[in-house]
């Protein structure tokens, strides 16, 4: 079957199964063809609904528009016998069958054949006998709109629409044409120029430029205004138009023919020298469209040149002057004035039309067997312009970002280098999906795809904590505007929050607070916490906190931690500390001894000695004995050895076991009073105290072999208790005497306990930025024998 032939009944199927019930499974065998062999933009209409598909068109025209569009892949495929083949199966499996003819039997004896048949196109079919014959045949073809042999049919100039004569799509939006309206070129004077001295001595008119430079547009732009009345003959690309001349002399009205890519229309049976003459006797207008490429190639054939030297030819720019582009955002249509605004050297017109291919491109990128990291890294991109990081983006904040994102399948089988690479090729020569900045990673995602994801119904929009990481990096990137990222993010949370949506309640508050806007951040943390929004209360309990309405805070933040916020916990134990000091003061103000012993005891943690004395004198003087202790600890801070001996033993004599502990260390620490330390350190354990006194006792009877047993039972009982510094010192001591296996164990619970002696290199390291050289790579730090209060 001739490509002419396919292309005809391919074009006829795909119409015909637009008024069939089983069009939803042609439609989508067509569009994998179309997107297959480059067509992307042919697929996405077909995915459209049926009023779109036709909204505009008229219905004589519709097969005409799609024969050109099959012509167009069959004739540019790079396989194009590849692509036949795949045309030709889905004629087989979307024909729709006709009636099976029965003719009557031939009274001819069946060995007897005597045939004689004359055709006039067709397939003529000579057998024996046939009984019964099958034929499945396309449906009739619908009148197409202008044919050869009747002109009168044929449209005028005026009434063509773009759309079915060549013009491509754009991405179609609810309520408007398919196509948006014509904005006025540079060019139209001179094309206007052409078409009038072409009316008067007939001839050939060519349009030329760039693919996408809106060539098709124009010209039937132009020609509506200037060859009004014309019959205009549009016919397929390859077909014969040696009849033209006979059937148009001695008209009366004026005809013009319509070569859209005049490539496919020259050649045997096309336009060539000889026809063009006939035509421009007659007066007959030639109107065509060429690629600059095509031009070339065809200038350098003899037969090719012969036409092309007859021609006016006028150039049309594929990028837009100002003046043009002010013409198109001035238009009443969005798709032109987010073109006017977002598209650059491509011009206007590529953009409306290359963008729905890179858009269609994208989405099927997430396949796992196509690009689903290329697609992640380009969402990534796309989310941060939406959220109001327009302009380039580091490489970096681009992996970080889609990494945190939710995982797209088969992302791990390519690199991002792999990814970047393809997200990088410019489509059809013009637009890619992100294009590289600088040498220095830095990435612009296309426009179109920012616009189209803002606009289509149903794309995802931006994360709330992409929202809130984008305000973070305006902050700190004067390259972008502050402003606009927060303007972006309070317009997308607003009505959500207006309908009662507390996480968008939540999410203004964080924002108003960002920007330094308290009393509306506190206005709507109260709206989230009264929504129940878990995070709520703390953000509100901390602002109150910090304007000094404590008391007020501390509900909100009880609730915050009891919920798990530990700033929250610390902030409310930071309050109560603060109003359990100013309740403390008036007891103690009043001579209550305790009051005052339990102030200078806060007072002393917080790092205020000199005040911790005061109450604690006033302790005393209201006969409170337990002060002593207290007392004591801090003449041994002040260095104040003998009296801090004193006060302990009056600590004892009163029975206190903590003050039993701190006489026993201060007198180990003394360095000639060990017996009679060691002697406390046993009174201390028999008393109750904390571990601390056994862990002291058993390291230094552990350094004798006479009590090493003893001191290794009470090691290992304060470890059973969780006492981290008794884990660490048996698995210290345990590893020396050849026990691997409980060292080992006790060495774990230590480390996984953070015990401050195997820490302490990486909270130096932590605080100051640099390894202290006096702490051994390996091996164990050795902590003091005694362990402080």
């Amino acid at each position: 079957m001739e490509l002419e032939e396919l292309a005809a009944r391919g074009s006829l199927v795909l119409v015909a199964g637009m008024r069939s019930e089983a069009w939803q499974e042609g439609r989508d065998g067509f569009m994998e063809w179309f997107r297959d062999h480059g067509r992307v933009e042919y697929a996405a209409e077909l995915g459209g609904s049926l009023n779109e598909l036709t909204r505009g068109i008229h219905s004589l025209a519709l097969p005409r528009l799609w024969l050109t569009r099959v012509h167009e892949v069959l004739n540019g495929s790079r396989n194009p016998k590849y692509a036949a083949s795949e045309l030709a199966e889905l004629i087989e499996r979307f024909a729709p069958d006709q009636s099976t003819a029965e003719p009557k039997a031939s009274a001819a004896p069946a060995d007897h054949v005597s045939n004689s048949a004359t055709a006039h196109g067709g397939t003529v079919i000579q057998a024996g006998t046939i009984t019964t014959l099958n034929i499945p045949q396309p449906p009739p073809p619908a009148p197409l709109h202008g044919t050869l042999h009747d002109p009168d049919s044929w449209p005028v100039a005026e009434n063509i629409d773009p759309w079915a004569h060549g013009a491509r799509p754009t991405r179609r939006r609810p309520g408007l044409e398919p196509l948006p309206p014509y904005v006025a070129r540079e060019t139209d004077g001179e094309l206007n120029s052409a078409l009038v001295r072409a009316g008067s001595e007939g001839g050939l008119v060519v349009v030329r430029g760039e693919p996408y430079a809106g060539k098709t547009r124009t010209a039937l732009a132009v020609a509506a205004e200037v060859l009004t009345g014309f019959r205009v003959f549009a016919p397929a690309p390859k077909e014969d138009l040696r009849a033209l001349p006979t059937m148009l002399r001695n008209r009366q009205d004026r005809c013009a023919l319509w070569l859209d890519d005049l490539d496919g229309h020259l050649g045997d049976g096309g336009l060539e020298s000889r026809l063009l003459a006939q035509l421009t006797e007659l007066k007959v207008i030639v109107l065509a469209t060429m690629r600059e490429a095509a031009y070339d190639e065809y200038w350098d054939q003899p037969r090719g040149r012969r036409v092309l030297e007859l021609a006016q030819i006028v150039d049309l720019p594929r990028e837009w002057t100002g003046a043009e582009r002010e013409r198109a955002a001035a238009a009443d249509d969005p798709r032109l004035t987010d073109a006017a605004r977002r598209s650059g050297p491509e011009g206007i017109a590529a953009y409306l039309t290359v963008g729905p291919m890179l858009w269609e491109e994208w989405q099927r990128a997430r396949r796992a067997d196509r690009h689903p990291r290329g697609y992640a890294l380009v969402r990534a991109a796309v989310d941060l312009a939406r959220c109001g990081l327009r302009g380039p983006l580091a490489q970096d904040l681009l992996v970080a970002v889609h990494e945190r994102c939710a995982p797209v399948a088969g992302m791990q089988r390519e690199s991002v280098a792999d990814a970047l690479a393809w997200a990088e090729r410019e489509r059809e020569g013009l637009l890619p999906l992100l294009r590289r900045r600088s040498a220095k990673g830095m990435w612009e995602v296309s426009p179109y795809l920012v616009d189209t994801a803002e606009q289509e119904e149903g794309f995802p929009p931006p994360e709330i904590w992409m929202r809130g990481y984008a305000l973070g990096v305006a902050r700190s990137n004067t390259a972008y505007d502050v402003e606009t990222v927060a303007a972006r993010t309070r317009a997308a949370f607003t009505p959500a929050a207006e309908a009662g949506d507390g996480g968008a309640m939540h999410a203004l508050g964080v924002l108003a607070e960002s920007l330094g806007e308290a009393v509306e951040a506190e206005a709507w943390f109260r709206r989230a916490t009264e929504a129940g929004w878990a995070e709520a209360p703390g953000r509100l309990g901390r602002i109150l906190a910090e304007r000094g309405e404590g008391k007020e805070a501390e509900p909100f933040l009880e609730t915050a931690a009891a919920a798990g916020d530990p700033g929250a916990a610390a902030l409310l134990g930071k309050l109560l500390r603060e109003r359990a000091v100013r309740w403390l003061e008036a007891g103690a103000a009043g001579g209550d001894g305790e009051a005052a012993h339990t102030l200078g005891d806060v007072l002393l943690g917080s790092g205020r000695g000199q005040e911790s004395l005061h109450w604690y004198t006033k302790a005393a003087e209201a006969g409170r004995g337990e002060v002593a202790t207290s007392l004591g600890r801090l003449m041994r801070m002040r260095n104040n050895l003998s009296d801090a001996e004193l006060w302990f033993r009056h600590g004892v004599a009163l029975g206190d076991p903590q003050a039993i502990y701190a006489l026993g260390l201060l007198l180990h620490r003394m360095g000639n009073r060990e017996e009679e330390a060691e002697q406390y350190f046993r009174q201390a354990v028999a008393a109750g105290a904390d571990t601390k006194a056994a862990v002291t006792l058993g390291t230094i009877l552990s350094k004798r072999a006479a009590t090493l047993e003893e001191g290794l039972a009470l090691l290992r009982d304060a470890g059973r208790k969780g006492d981290t510094e008794a884990a660490y010192r048996l698995g210290v001591l345990l590893e020396t005497l050849g026990q691997a296996d409980e060292a080992d164990m006790w060495s774990a619970e230590a480390a996984e306990r953070g015990y401050y002696y195997l820490v302490k290199p990486r909270l130096i390291e932590r605080l100051t930025g640099t390894t202290p050289a006096d702490q051994p790579p390996t091996g164990h730090p050795t902590p003091p024998d005694t362990v402080g209060e």
